[in-house]
């Protein structure tokens, strides 16, 4: 009767923190028999406040083993629906660097079959640094996208020569004049003039071509991949379909002036469920781009075009956690949330995202999960800027009440969940602050990826 209860206990815990639920990317995440946070990796399981106590605070915690769950999945789905419907294109995954470039990160993703994406001058650096060092096969294929530097394409034409499989994306005349000469499979990016719900919905985009501006350029030579790129985190099932409709009218047309066109590349946008509601599944999407492509290309008479998404995104967000320490505590007067909880990091540092953008984020307790009694709190960062800080994706954050934990004399630790994806690349060190340490669970091993910053290494920064 005992481990029934205790069972049901953890099972109650599970749902009231949304752990352990696939559709919402918590999958790995389950709560000890003594109410602390744990991830498991198949039988191993990483309890997160041992780590705390190990590390400290601020921590990052990365799970290279989810990028991989997840990468394989989003390849089998694409092979089953492909198979299911007779789709004869191929799919690849191209993973955009600006994503997450950190090494923890890229290299998981290309072990298991990534291919990649860059998006400047300096991560096709990191790409051709990878190459020399033959830590991927020739097998891959890189390409670029982004406004390009001479520099950009000094490297590009210097990649390919060495025999890199190198990809340039065409995004204005000038790059297509330049390229005009290269002897290699380009590719053009197109805008397709419609407007989807994102973070990063623009009135006029000023990336690509226009349908119009694409059709007058006549054939070009070499011409692969059609790619666009609509938005980022993307909530809408019908707003991830409705831009490839038009796109595809438009590829229709380009092949039929420029044969060796093989290829669409959907671009980013699959959408990270950031507050554990659910939203579209992976099947639902994919089975109606294949829809869509093979319905077009049979009514036209063409083969069905090989399948490019760069869902970085969707891949690696979930594959990390942020950690923090609540050192203090402020009441808040005549509010919706009764307490300032202080945390020993900054949101403005570590996770920009959270006022850049105004992310939402979940945010689980790592100890005491079995607090009955909550306080509607919100957080405020260390740094001295008003703007540090996170109220919720309502109003408040639900989360133990400190008073009641002060006779146990150990400290409430904090997870924020998806924060693999964007965070490190835009972190900053406003007020000197130090970025967190960074730790790397990977088949029961810890590696430290990061220590944590000294005041004389952030102070080296900025030339002291």
């Amino acid at each position: 009767m005992a481990k029934v209860k205790t069972k049901t206990k953890r099972r109650n815990l599970r749902l009231k923190w949304k752990l352990g639920i696939e559709e919402v990317a918590t999958k790995h995440f389950d709560v000890s028999p003594n109410a602390e946070l744990i991830v498991r990796e198949g039988n191993y399981q990483y309890n997160i406040n041992d780590l705390v106590k190990r590390f400290g605070t601020p921590l990052e915690v990365v799970f290279p083993f989810v990028i991989e769950e997840r990468l394989n999945k989003l390849i089998d789905i694409f092979k089953y629906y492909s198979r299911l419907n007779k789709y004869r294109g191929k799919f690849y995954f191209h993973y955009p660097m600006k994503v997450n470039q950190n090494k923890e990160f890229v290299l998981p993703i290309v072990s298991e079959g990534a291919h990649i994406e860059v998006g400047s001058v300096n991560e096709l650096w990191l790409v051709k640094r990878m190459w020399e060092q033959e830590q991927f096969s020739r097998q891959i294929k890189v390409i670029c996208n982004g406004p390009k530097t001479n520099k950009y394409l000094g490297l590009i034409y210097e990649l390919k020569q060495k025999g890199l499989d190198i990809v340039p994306i065409i995004e204005d005349r000038y790059e297509l004049n330049y390229l005009s000469e290269y002897k290699g499979e380009l590719g053009i990016r197109i805008d397709p003039e419609i407007k989807v719900q994102s973070h990063w919905d623009k009135r006029i985009d000023r990336f690509g071509f226009t349908r119009r501006e694409l059709l007058e350029l006549g054939r070009i030579r070499n011409l692969k991949i059609l790619h666009y790129h609509i938005g980022s985190q993307i909530t809408k099932l019908e707003d991830m379909i409705a831009p490839l409709r038009k796109v595809m009218e438009v590829y229709i047309k380009l092949k039929a002036m420029s044969p060796t066109l093989d290829t669409i590349n959907l671009g980013g946008g699959f959408a990270v469920p950031y507050i554990k509601r659910k939203i579209y599944s992976t099947d639902s999407v994919v089975k109606r781009i294949l829809k869509i492509l093979k319905d077009l290309s049979d009514r036209h008479e063409i083969p069905h075009p090989h399948v490019i998404v760069e869902w970085g995104r969707h891949i690696v967000a979930p594959a990390q956690i942020s950690i923090f320490r609540i050192i203090a505590q402020k009441p808040i007067p005549k509010s919706v949330a009764s307490w300032w909880y202080v945390i020993d990091g900054s949101f403005i540092n570590d996770l920009p995202d959270t006022w850049a953008i105004h992310q939402k984020w979940h945010v689980v307790p790592v100890n005491y999960l079995t607090a009955e009694r909550l306080s509607r709190v919100w957080l405020a960062g260390s740094s001295c800027d008003s703007d540090d800080k996170y109220a919720g994706h309502g109003n408040y954050i639900s989360l133990p009440r400190l008073e009641d934990l002060e006779q146990n004399g150990k400290p409430l630790y904090i997870a924020f969940f998806d924060t693999g994806a964007y965070q490190d690349s835009l972190a900053s060190h406003h007020c000197l602050l130090s970025s967190p340490a960074k730790i790397i669970a990977q088949n029961g091993v810890i590696t430290v990826a990061r220590k944590r910053e000294t005041a004389e290494d952030v102070g080296k920064l900025f030339g002291w």
